[in-house]
């Protein structure tokens, strides 16, 4: 069920302007478990990662974590030897101001790619940051990081692992340079649940695989990002593991947010105006259906179709035909909702009424089944606007 609010029992968070961007905008976010809590995470691929995913990653070995500071408005990445020293001292900074050890502290950093952070500014940010850390700071949180987002990005639920109810909470930012592995994105997951680390490592590298990992704005992966989970197991619930019972409801409350969290990012694309679910199904593998997946979604000329509102299945099947997958072109379906457009090798004669009325959604379901087996992959996509030029054009290092 949904939370009535954005709080997650012992935890506390806060956000504020530390003065990194200009206008008196939220620059520096801090969470922070009053316990130490177990942790995850996952990270770009990126050759090129930012200083403090390196740190994170170092840290993460452990399995623990009880606080993630993050600065917004500068990236501190492609900053060399001196980008990763201020990435420790930025934890160093925190672990002093919270009285806790700097090996629980995780980093991150997003904004310009190239410019060694301002110190100065975050080291004097961080007693007014701690000061005010409050168990209903989330949304202070959230709006902290966010760079070109419209709109924040944040999902609550509540559930009963057992007899104890447990919470779970994110939040995440993201607008642009989004695809895996994993998008341009900073994500955090909070829960009150007792989980061990092989479980939770397994059930947030799953839940990742299957939404920040199948989504895409423009085909653009970052250096930076990263996504965490901590569980301080303050529900006092019978410790989730990998093949206990409680695993299953965990890992539904799971899925739900991070497909909000995802969901969010990609209707918030820099530009968007739509988000596309597409499906394909009937592929050999989820492999083959991936590839298909992909190569529709980052068509530009896909994409922009459907800001334009038009329901161009040419540039579908041809984007589907076009990555050497020998696909039985005559068994071939392509659906927008519920109506056909396309099968047996030609377009249908399908009513365009109905199909205006569809282009005209927010949210486009198509569904393209291939005929060759039972392989299927998800991906959530957005349509290609001026807008997206304009702000890309402009948003300089």
């Amino acid at each position: 069920m949904n939370c009535d609010e954005y709080a997650v029992p012992g935890f506390l968070a806060n956000g504020i302007s530390a003065g990194i961007k200009e206008q008196g905008r939220k620059d520096l976010a801090l969470i922070f478990s009053e316990v130490p809590a177990r942790a995850a995470g996952v990270f770009t691929t990126n050759c090129f990662k930012a200083a403090p995913v390196l740190v994170d990653m170092e840290r993460m070995s452990a399995g623990a974590a009880q606080a993630i500071v993050t600065n917004s408005g500068n990236a501190n990445a492609a900053t060399g030897e001196r980008g990763y020293r201020d990435a420790l001292a930025m934890s160093r900074a925190a672990s002093k101001e919270l009285k806790i050890s700097e090996d629980l502290v995780l980093v991150a950093s997003t904004g310009v790619i190239g410019h060694s952070l301002p110190l100065e500014i975050i080291e004097r940010g961080m007693e007014p940051l701690v000061a005010g850390l409050r168990r209903d700071g989330i949304p202070d949180a959230e709006a902290a990081m966010m760079t070109t987002d419209r709109f924040p990005k944040m999902s609550c639920r509540k559930g009963m692992i057992g007899s104890r109810e447990v919470t779970l909470c994110g939040i995440a930012k993201g607008a642009g340079m989004i695809q895996p592995n994993m998008a341009t994105m900073l994500a955090y997951l909070m829960t009150d649940a007792d989980i061990d680390g092989e479980a939770l490592h397994a059930v947030f590298s799953e839940g990742i695989a299957q939404s920040f990992n199948a989504i895409t704005v423009d085909g653009c992966m970052s250096t930076n990002d990263t996504a965490l989970i901590l569980a301080n197991g303050r529900a006092g619930n019978r410790q989730i593991r990998r093949r206990s019972r409680e695993y299953a409801p965990f890992r539904e409350m799971l899925s739900t947010v991070l497909d909000d969290l995802c969901r969010g990012m990609v209707r918030d694309g820099e530009g968007a105006t739509k988000l596309i679910e597409l499906v394909v199904d009937g592929a050999r593998t989820r492999g083959e259906a991936r590839r298909v997946a992909y190569a529709v979604a980052n068509s530009n000329l896909v994409k922009t179709a459907f800001y334009g509102g038009d329901p161009n299945w040419g540039r579908i099947i041809s984007a589907a035909g076009s990555i050497g997958i020998p696909l039985p072109t005559q068994s071939v379906r392509l659906f927008f909702e519920e109506v056909c457009l396309f099968e047996a090798g030609q377009g249908t004669a399908f009513p365009t009424d109905r199909v205006a009325a569809i282009m005209a959604q927010e949210t486009i379901r198509v569904r393209l089944e291939l005929g060759m087996g039972t392989g299927s992959f998800r991906i959530y996509a957005s349509d290609l606007s001026f807008e997206y030029v304009k702000i890309n054009a402009h948003y300089h290092t």
